[in-house]
Formats: C-alpha cells, structure tokens, sequence
C-alpha cells in the first residue's frame, strides 16, 4: 500500500473518533509516519518505553507476555484497528508486554513527541485532547470486554466474536496463539472450528 492510500485510511479512522477538516488534517499529517513493520518484528517490548501509537493498515499483530518461558497472548490488533502499549506511551513507564507483527505489517504512527507539539498547536489542542480522551476510553472498554467474555462467553463464543473482527487474516494466524488467546488447547480449538465449519456447510 503507498504512504498516501495508508495515511488515507489513518484519517478515515482519526474520523471515528474526531472530524478533522483539511486544514487539520494537513496539520495532524505532517507528524504522521508510515512504516512497514516485518514478520516477528516488535513493535513495543517489555521493560521499554512504548513511543508510539499507530494504526494497522496492513496486517496484524499479537499482544503478549512471557511467564516462566511461556507466551501468553493477551490481545490482537487487526487492519483497521489501533495498536499502542497504551499505559506505557500515556505515563512513560515502561511496557509490560510485547506486541508483534504476526506477518508483514504497514502501520501508521504518531510518536509520543510529535502528539506532544501537535496538541501545543493553537488550532489543533482541543480535537487531539479529544482524541486522547476517547482513544482512553476505548481501551477501557475493550480491557472489560475482555474481561467480561471471559466471564459471560463461551471459547465457541470468543472465537466467532474473533472472526468477526479478524477477517481473512484468522486463516493465517498460527492456531495455538488464538488457542492461547481464548484459553483453551490447541485441540479444542480444532473442535470448534469443525462444528463451525459444518454448521456453514
């Protein structure tokens, strides 16, 4: 994808959000960066500050954490959907978790810095301290929903939930990170995705 199709889809998201006119969007977009973010390549890590937000615009990747040598998937960010180490870019402290690219990635991004001078901008400080506010709040809703699921859904039901928001890209996904993910075996997982294959026969 070229650098202005990318950027394109960065500000239609931004839309969802906050309604930028031209001239802000001219403004906001010169603090963006397009980058391409290669197979098992981090885009945060543990123990490090986490610089930047960003968007997927292109491919996926993989929240996770590692306990006693073994990868815990926490969460996963598709096309279309942002992707921060949130808590760590918000108060400088470092991350707790890694996030990596499942395969071939283009995100768009806005470093800590540069959303700094941004909200400095006279025209620009009350829509991105908008933006921030309600990018908070929706990792907050995101973080119960999680929590909720686990609670309130099924396995069968957490995976359709991640069908629908994953796309073509489930087909590519190693199977044991999404077991990992909804909390269950790699072989329970097949089941599930048999009855479901049937039931859509």
């Amino acid at each position: 994808m070229d650098a202005l199709t990318a950027l394109n889809k960065f500000r239609e998201h931004f839309h969802l959000y906050v309604v930028l006119t031209d001239d802000e969007w001219s403004i906001l977009s010169r603090y963006l960066e397009v980058a391409a973010l290669k197979k098992k390549k981090n885009f945060a890590e543990p123990g490090k500050v986490c610089n930047h937000i960003g968007l997927v615009v292109k491919g996926a990747v993989r929240y996770f954490h590692v306990k006693d040598g073994e990868e815990i998937t926490g969460y996963f960010s598709f096309e279309d959907e942002m992707l921060s180490s949130y808590k760590s870019f918000l108060t400088r402290q470092p991350g707790l978790f890694y996030i990596q690219a499942l395969e071939d990635s283009q995100i768009v991004t806005l470093s800590h810095n540069a959303l700094q001078e941004v909200c400095a901008n006279q025209i620009m400080s009350f829509k991105m301290e908008r933006f921030g506010r309600l990018m908070a709040e929706h990792y907050l809703i995101c973080y119960e929903d999680r929590v909720a699921s686990f609670i309130t859904q099924t396995p069968e039901e957490r995976y359709h939930k991640l069908l629908e928001t994953g796309g073509e890209v489930m087909q590519r996904i190693p199977q044991h990170y999404i077991a990992n993910f909804l909390g269950i075996t790699p072989v329970s997982l097949s089941r599930i995705r048999r009855r479901i294959m049937k039931i859509s026969a």
